[in-house]
C-alpha cells in the first residue's frame, strides 16, 4: 500500500467506525503518547531496561500506532505525505549528500 492509500484506508475507517476525528490538539497529544509507548518498547529491547511481567514486545505494533495517528493528522490538516515525504528527501539530499559520508564517527 501507498502512504496515499494509507491516508486514504485512515480516512474511510474514521468516517465509518470513528464518528470524526478528534480535535487536531486532541490527536497531537495522542500521537505524543503513542510516540512514548513506543520509547519505552525501544528502552527495553534495545536499551538497559527489561521488560516487566506481562509487557509485550511489540514494536512492529507501537509502530503503526504512531504511523496511524500521524495519518490522521495529515488527513485533518490537508497535508499530502506523499508529496511531503518526497520534498523531506530531496532537501536532506541536497543538505546531507556529502555531511554523512565525511563524518569520521560514523566510519566503521
Amino acid at each position: 500500500m501507498t502512504i496515499k492509500e494509507a491516508q486514504q484506508i485512515v480516512d474511510v475507517w474514521i468516517h465509518k467506525y470513528g464518528v470524526r476525528y478528534f480535535s487536531e490538539l486532541t490527536n497531537m497529544a495522542v500521537l505524543t503518547e503513542e510516540v512514548g509507548e513506543l520509547a519505552r518498547v525501544m528502552a527495553r529491547k534495545y536499551g538497559d531496561q527489561s521488560f516487566k511481567e506481562g509487557e509485550k514486545e511489540n514494536l512492529g505494533e507501537e509502530m503503526a500506532d504512531v504511523l496511524w495517528v500521524l495519518l490522521c493528522l495529515a488527513n485533518q490538516t490537508g497535508v499530502d505525505l506523499t508529496e511531503e515525504l518526497q520534498k523531506s528527501i530531496e532537501k536532506k539530499t541536497r543538505r546531507d549528500s556529502l555531511r554523512h559520508i565525511a563524518n569520521p564517527k560514523l566510519k566503521a
